[in-house]
């Protein structure tokens, strides 16, 4: 597990345990065992099974759970997700924190497969970018996956992304094409993406050297369809502004290569889940 989401799962635990769990502490002998199931009360893809194992486990070591759905995969509602036994306090201490990061990222899987099954037939990558949650970002990244989606850049160290602030803060297209350089100078290997609204920033962009990606932005479907015909496969096309279920498929159908869909972390809505004691 990443030391990042080591730290966030103990700043959660930290935050709703503080100085204890005084009604578990209070009403439960402290010798009581009990075994309890993790349901499912409305179909989903899973995601983030660690996660939760991890909750319990930093509460008392003691407490096992097995994983009867692993991440990645689709369930139905009623189905048992997990299994959990040991002591009744550390089980009822860990419950909510446990059920806050397995809901919200079976939420961002489910919402994700919904996309991914949005543009069949077509063969277009469907991304996520940059919108999630602040310290969730590799958790809910990682959900996107489970669900099917492709992963975009993690963050701004990983990948250039000139995006239209860029553009008017740049100083024209010599200066553009002259950072490119310089970037692919210090960072080999490193791609380079950069953001057109018109079909005439596309044919523009073509020319620069060491362009790998162009973004189309916020463009109606005949023109992504004018853009796919006038790159005939140079260099990848990602399309991006607005996508919903209703559209993406109309989208898809356009050739480009992959779209990417924000609210796949920043609309998800977290599943129904619950721990009922056995």
């Amino acid at each position: 597990m990443h030391p990042s989401t080591l730290a966030l799962i103990r700043a959660a635990i930290a935050e709703d345990v503080g100085c204890g769990d005084v009604t578990s502490e209070f009403f439960i002998p402290a010798e009581s065992r009990s075994k309890a199931n993790l349901v499912a009360r409305e179909a989903g893809v899973m995601s983030g099974s660690e996660v939760a194992r991890t909750v319990f486990s930093e509460i008392d070591a003691a407490t096992d759970v097995r994983v009867l759905v692993a991440d990645g995969t689709a369930f139905e509602k009623g189905d048992t997700l997990m299994e959990i036994s040991g002591p009744t306090r550390a089980v009822l201490t860990a419950e909510r924190t446990a059920l806050n990061f397995l809901q919200r990222l079976c939420g961002v899987a489910t919402m994700t497969r919904r996309y991914v099954d949005a543009v069949k037939p077509h063969p277009v990558k469907v991304l996520d970018t940059r919108k999630t949650t602040p310290g969730w970002r590799l958790l809910e990244k990682a959900a996107v996956k489970d669900g099917g989606g492709t992963n975009h850049r993690i963050g701004l160290y990983d990948q250039v992304m000139v995006k239209d602030n860029h553009l008017v803060a740049a100083g024209g297209f010599a200066a553009l094409q002259a950072a490119i350089d310089r970037v692919k100078a210090a960072r080999p290997g490193i791609k380079v993406q950069i953001e057109a609204d018109r079909l005439e920033q596309v044919e523009k962009f073509l020319a620069l050297r060491g362009v790998e990606m162009i973004l189309l932005d916020n463009m109606s479907a005949d023109t992504l369809r004018a853009a796919v015909e006038l790159v005939a496969g140079r260099v990848f096309l990602e399309a991006s502004g607005g996508m919903t279920l209703s559209t993406i498929g109309t989208v898809a159908a356009t050739g480009v290569d992959a779209i990417s869909v924000g609210a796949l972390t920043h609309s998800a809505r977290a599943l129904d889940l619950a721990l009922d004691f056995v």
